[in-house]
This record gives C-alpha cells, structure tokens and sequence, in this order.
C-alpha cells in the first residue's frame, strides 16, 4: 500500500500536469490539501485509526500553521517541477532530502552528527550533479523548483522537531495533517485564483467535458492523502527506520516505472548519478542508524 499510494500519486501528478495538459500544479495542490483536511478529519474522529490530539494554545497553533505553510511550499514546488521535469530526475533530486535536513539541522538546532555521516552525503550531492549533466530533458526552472521543494520538506521535518518539542505539544503525523491541511488550503486557495487566472472554469468545463478527468482529479485528490496514511501505518506498526529503507528503494522502483509509462529518453550518465544518489542515501541511513 505504501509503495503503491507513493508510486502512484508521483505518476498521476506527473500524467496531468505534463501530459494530460493541465497545467495548474496550484490548484492540483489545493485539491490534494482539500481531500487531506477531510479525510484525515474523518479517519481519526471516526475511524479512529488515530487518537484524536487537541491543539492545547494559540501557540502551538500558530506552530503548526507555520509548518503547514512550509509543508505547502514543498508540495507546490515539487508538483511544478514535474510540469518541466521527468519522474526520474525528479526523483534523483528528492533523493537530497537528508543533504539539506543535515544543513538545516546544523543550522538551527547546532547538532552535529558524526564526521562519518557528512562523509556518505558526498555521493548524495555528487550523484545529482552528474545526472543533471547527464539528464536530456534537464529545464533549469523546474530543477530550482524540485531544489526548492527538497528543501522545504528537510526545513518542515527539522522545524518540526523544534517547535513541536515538548510532550505536551507532541502530536502524531495524522494529527499533525488534520490541521496542518486546512491552513495549506487557506494559503493555497486565494494564490490559485490569483496565479492561475480562471482555473475554476476550466477546471468544470473540463470536467464538463471529459468525465475521465473528473475521475483521475478525485483519485489522486484521495491518493494524495492516502500516502500520509500509509506513512503513519508503516511507522506505527515498524519504525521510522523501516520507512526510510523504504524510501530509498522507492526512488528507484519510481524511475523505473516512470520511464517504462512515459518512456522519457534516459541518459547512461544520468542513470550513474542517480544510481551514486540512491547508494549515498543508503550509506547515510546506515551511518545515521550506528551513531
């Protein structure tokens, strides 16, 4: 469930942004964050697979609105870079996350870790250097797009720690979404209608139009929240070292895949270096996991 909710939302992101034509990774996010809101909401008041966490003060709300704006910048930029970019380099460039969570982490909470741990980030940075050389369909926007979301996602994971420190503000990834999701639907919503100019009326009238569309839009809307679920699921029932083994397998399983689906030309260079990319990952795990 993890791999395929994963897998999927990446492809179907990528199927309508770039190939399907609907060029409004805004609104797409939006409608990601509006299915989040609801479902999170319904999975734990009803369904109960999470104990509900109240949200204690004003501060710890103003806490998680911050993260949940931080959270929404990551998910915009890693969806506009998929309008310019292949799954694949895509996902070579995703693949820095613990580069820029080590910096953030040094930055702003002065934790160091082990000089060993620095060592396996080389081949990390290393790696995604030779497959942007390497990469056919490089486009240097939605590279700095896909940079940018990689980095909002290792601040929101450091912030996150920081913020929601103490126990009495510790909440779980579900709980966590429930209420970040509708604060990104909040920021999201006025920047859709600015930025992406009658996007609502398009949106219907392709509905209108092709039903299908209307189905791939709810499918991955739902998808999208069913990755946080599947998240919390794994971590809940292994531990949060289990999914990063998974996580490290899964950028290579994507590009597999993607390219099969989208046949984008590939590159045995870019191929290299995404390959360096994914073996630094391997290696940081494995020294983060001894330290």
């Amino acid at each position: 469930s993890w791999y395929a909710s994963n897998i999927g939302v990446l492809l179907l992101n990528k199927f309508l942004l770039s190939n399907y034509g609907f060029k409004y990774p805004i609104f797409l996010t939006l409608c990601h964050m509006m299915a989040c809101s609801l479902l999170s909401y319904i999975a734990i008041e009803w369904l109960k697979i999470a104990p509900m966490q109240r949200v204690k003060s004003r501060l710890q709300m103003m806490k998680i609105s911050a993260l949940g704006f931080i959270f929404c910048l990551s998910v915009v930029g890693g969806n506009i870079s998929l309008r310019y970019l292949p799954v694949s380099f895509n996902q070579a460039v995703g693949a820095t996350t613990p580069f820029f969570t080590a910096v953030f982490a040094v930055v702003m909470t002065s934790k160091r870790e082990g000089w060993i741990t620095y060592v396996t980030l080389m081949p990390v940075i290393a790696g995604v250097i030779i497959a942007s050389g390497g990469e056919p369909l490089f486009h240097l926007f939605g590279f700095m797009m896909c940079i940018g979301a990689t980095a909002a996602r290792a601040l929101k994971s450091v912030l996150q720690g920081l913020l929601l420190s103490s126990e009495g503000e510790k909440l779980n990834s579900m709980n966590l979404l429930m209420y970040m999701a509708p604060v990104a639907v909040m920021v999201l919503f006025p920047a859709a209608l600015y930025m992406e100019k009658g996007v609502v009326g398009i949106t219907i009238a392709l509905a209108r139009d092709d039903w299908k569309f209307l189905i791939y839009l709810l499918f991955n809307s739902a998808l999208a929240y069913f990755v946080n679920l599947a998240n919390f699921l794994v971590t809940k029932h292994t531990s949060p070292l289990t999914l990063q083994v998974l996580g490290n397998a899964k950028g290579a399983v994507a590009v597999v895949i993607s390219i099969l689906i989208f046949k984008n030309p590939v590159s045995i260079t870019g191929m290299l270096g995404y390959s360096l990319t994914v073996a630094g990952v391997i290696l940081y795990t494995e020294a983060k996991k001894r330290s």
